[in-house]
């Protein structure tokens, strides 16, 4: 290859790599990062059999094919790493642009940042260095709803 044609192909791949919104986050980072951007959807890239050991409450287990609509910052966790950031450039591929955040360290870096410590009391008002937040199921899916509410007629 010549050189001319590998220096444009170096900075393609540098492009792509400057493009992508994926960031991998933990602790306080992951927090702050949270707090500054409640997530719409949370990814569970993790294997079935840590999914059922531990499950996590409104988070979308991830699959081939998953279609999401982000509306905010779409958090990605897994077994590690290396699947976090996998999962998490699929998805920017999909919704290029969106803030999509790949939790480093997996539950274990997902509940540091996401749970609120137990000395923080009502009377400190809001957490400082904590976040918590509730998605109702599947809210970030598309495709078939899963039930479909219709008032009864008087």
């Amino acid at each position: 290859m010549k050189p001319k044609h590998l220096a444009f192909v170096v900075g393609l791949l540098a492009f792509d790599f400057a493009s992508a919104s994926v960031s991998l986050l933990d602790g306080e980072k992951l927090s702050k990062a949270l707090k500054e951007s409640p997530p719409c959807c949370v990814i569970d890239g993790r294997s079935q059999s840590q999914r059922t050991k531990v499950p996590l409450k409104d988070a979308l287990p991830y699959r081939a094919g998953l279609e999401i609509n982000p509306t905010a910052t779409v958090v990605v966790l897994a077994d590690n790493d290396q699947e976090a950031l996998r999962i998490g450039g699929l998805l920017e591929k999909k919704h290029p642009g969106k803030n999509i955040l790949a939790v480093k360290g997996g539950l274990t870096s997902w509940k540091a940042a996401t749970t609120v410590p137990d000395s923080l009391n009502a009377a400190d008002g809001a957490p400082k260095g904590s976040f918590q937040f509730v998605i109702p199921h599947n809210t970030c899916e598309v495709g078939t709803p899963l039930q479909k509410l219709q008032s009864n007629p008087k």
